[in-house]
């Protein structure tokens, strides 16, 4: 699985202009089943996305779609799950 990691490089007011386009974004890959979890940081200084493990190529094509391109940096970070609680084992399976 991925875990993506925004950071905020320009104005929150510039991150809230594209938010319903960024939510949009989201919503297309949780239908498609890619998207497993996301959020915001708190504080707001960017957010957290869970990916399922996809091709990576296939998932930097997906990320370069995110309207928030324009505003925030991707750090992408590739994890192999080998524990989890009971309610997520369906994680390390994937």
């Amino acid at each position: 699985m991925y875990i993506i990691n925004l950071s905020y490089h320009r104005p929150i007011e510039e991150v809230e202009a594209l938010t319903d386009a960024h939510l949009s974004w989201l919503k297309r890959y949780f239908d498609a089943d890619v998207f497993i979890a996301a959020g915001r940081k708190d504080p707001r200084s960017g957010g957290v996305i869970m990916a399922k493990d996809i091709d990576r190529s296939r998932l930097d094509t997906i990320l370069a779609e995110d309207p928030f391109v324009a505003v925030a940096h991707y750090e992408v970070i590739k994890v192999n799950i080998s524990l989890t609680s009971e309610a997520l084992k369906a994680l390390a399976e994937s």
